[in-house]
């Protein structure tokens, strides 16, 4: 589990390919800092399971699903990484909860500067923008965001100078493909009223504590 809020940009060190999947090795520094093989950290968004760990480097493991999935086929040696570590019990939980399950990925569509901010124009496909709320929460390349607009086809979100400077996001550019995680609420929601066959009621409610 992760809170979307990145610790440090690390990047691909190098690339050792299969037939469908493959295995990276990605420098770091302050990821590194009591990580054991068979921990967890968050490259982009995805969660990736600590397989070796080198000098100044971990190596990690990428299947085939997550490659179908995610925007990791167009990493290449030098590719900039937004790192997290998995969220501690007892720590604050500073973005929002993020899986590090990657839902698919979306485009960027327009990048737009306004005073100290800017603003990221993503679109994305239906199956994805069917749980994009205005004000809710959408983690992009593993970024915690709030979003500010959001219309049939795109959502948008304000990235504050912070932000800017502590990730990946603003480096984008036009076209560029992202990793999109979805609040993990909206599809608990969603199965809780698909099961309810005659409706989501007052009674359900009722019945299930709310």
């Amino acid at each position: 589990m992760f809170t979307g809020i990145v610790e440090e940009i690390g990047e691909v060190k190098s690339i050792k390919r299969g037939a469908r999947s493959f295995t990276l090795c990605i420098a770091a520094e302050k990821v590194l800092q009591g990580t054991r093989i068979g921990d967890s950290i968050a490259a982009n968004g995805v969660c990736l399971t600590v397989t070796n760990i080198g000098d100044g480097c971990y190596y990690a493991d990428v299947m085939p699903e997550t490659m179908r999935c995610t925007n990791f086929a167009s990493l290449s040696v030098g590719s900039p990484l937004n790192l997290e570590r998995a969220l501690a019990v007892g720590d604050r939980l500073g973005g929002h909860i993020v899986s590090g399950h990657i839902d698919g990925t979306g485009r960027v569509a327009n990048l737009e500067r306004d005073d100290n901010a800017i603003w990221v124009t993503i679109a994305a496909s239906p199956e994805i923008m069917k749980y994009i709320v205005m004000k809710g929460s959408i983690a992009i390349d593993g970024v915690s965001l709030t979003v500010a607009y959001v219309d049939s086809g795109t959502f948008k979100v304000s990235i504050i100078p912070h932000t800017q400077e502590e990730t990946t996001l603003t480096r984008k550019k036009v076209g560029d493909i992202v990793n999109l995680e979805n609040d993990v609420l909206a599809r608990y929601v969603e199965k809780l009223m698909q099961r309810q066959s005659g409706g989501l009621s007052l009674e359900f409610l009722k019945e299930n504590g709310f």
